[in-house]
């Protein structure tokens, strides 16, 4: 991976490489950002460029071996820890048995980075088929990591312990990196991968320099898209607004030609306006039956919808990422269905919603509560208005 393959991001590009030229990286740092964001192709990126053997001022040259061997992620400095199966009592033995000496993690890791470089862990679970298991980084697997680095470079450059998804550290494979994580041996770095720093340990924390990595803007993704081919520039125009900053979404919905959410919410509006149940209850139907991960995106779609309704009312036209039918949409429901203040009780509806699915809420009848709600908000508007 090189700094050139993530779209856009320069000032957190240019940071690190300062930081290089400067001999002023960190010898532990925390890259965090939203789901979907460049946390973790970033610090692959900086891997890349500190193992280059003719490295520029902007990039690594992408020619030389050690920049072709970290194209398949197999630099023999650099390491992986990440989440497995749970095997119960603070996980020890975690790799020893025999069914999972059969099954190869790391080439599997490597796949999945490959193939989903901006995936999440709900993708990384359904990659490796670990559905309905309990997921962590053992003492185990802290224990071989203290090991690992214990031990000289093969190639006498950096040492790189790379955690993706550190929130999945117990607390007692927390604790026993603590030390090496505040002195590691020389030219050894740490890189922390994950989107929810919140749930690290505050001693993880307080170790490491943080590098902010933000959401791509809909310019850097629609840029993207369009130069690597995967659509034309409305269709891209389309998905970067539905996208809201994660390269993951827009992936996801490139191959859909035509926006199909945006659609689906606005029949799913306009059935809750006419206050037609039996085609409310059949969508609900049809929201239970997709993946967990369809249903939040549909969540998140209805979010960003409310949000061009509300510039709409306030005639901040100009902001409005939607165009076509959808824009006509946005510019018939607003006012006339859905005021100002309307907006902000059904946004906290939809979030409050979308929490509930995250905690594994029945999808089926968080959907009918939540038309219910928007429902009787619309007759209520109605009689008003």
């Amino acid at each position: 991976m090189q700094f050139a393959e993530i779209p856009g991001l320069p000032e957190t590009k240019n940071n690190l490489l300062n930081a290089v030229k400067n001999n002023h990286l960190a010898h532990a740092l925390l890259f965090h950002g939203p789901e979907g964001s460049a946390n973790l192709t970033m610090a692959l990126a900086l891997a890349t460029y500190l193992y280059c053997q003719n490295p520029s001022d902007t990039d690594s040259c992408g020619q030389c071996s050690s920049c072709q061997r970290m194209a398949k992620l197999v630099m023999p400095d650099l390491n992986f820890a990440f989440p497995l199966i749970s095997k119960g009592k603070d996980d020890e033995k975690v790799g020893d048995d025999e069914k999972d000496q059969k099954v190869d993690h790391l080439a599997n890791w490597r796949k999945f980075v490959q193939e989903q470089p901006y995936g999440n862990v709900h993708d990384y679970i359904y990659f490796n088929n670990f559905e309905k298991k309990q997921l962590n980084i053992s003492v185990g697997a802290a224990r071989k990591i203290i090991q690992t680095l214990s031990l000289v470079s093969f190639e006498g450059g950096y040492k790189i312990m790379m955690i993706w998804a550190p929130e999945y550290l117990n607390a007692n494979a927390a604790n026993a990196l603590l030390k090496i994580i505040e002195e590691p041996q020389p030219k050894t770095i740490f890189m922390l991968v994950t989107s929810v720093p919140d749930q690290l340990l505050t001693t993880i924390l307080s170790r490491t320099q943080k590098v902010v990595i933000r959401g791509f803007s809909d310019e850097e993704i629609k840029n993207y898209l369009v130069e690597a081919g995967h659509c034309d520039e409305q269709t891209a125009s389309q998905i970067s607004m539905i996208a809201d900053g994660s390269m993951r979404e827009a992936l996801r919905l490139v191959n859909q030609v035509e926006d199909q959410q945006v659609a689906w919410i606005r029949n799913w509006f306009r059935l809750c306006h006419g206050r037609h149940f039996k085609e409310i209850f059949a969508l609900a139907e049809v929201f239970h039956k997709m993946d967990i991960e369809g249903e939040k995106s549909l969540l998140q779609t209805g979010i960003n919808v409310l949000r061009e309704i509300l510039l709409q009312n306030v005639e901040l036209d100009a902001l409005l990422r939607t165009n076509g039918e959808d824009r006509t949409f946005v510019q018939k429901i607003s006012g006339s269905v859905l005021k100002e203040e309307h907006v902000a009780g059904l946004y906290e509806l939809f979030n409050k919603a979308l929490y509930h699915l995250e905690r594994n809420g029945n999808a089926k009848m968080i959907f009918t509560d939540l038309s219910m709600e928007i429902l009787i908000l619309m007759a209520k508007i109605g009689r008003n208005g």
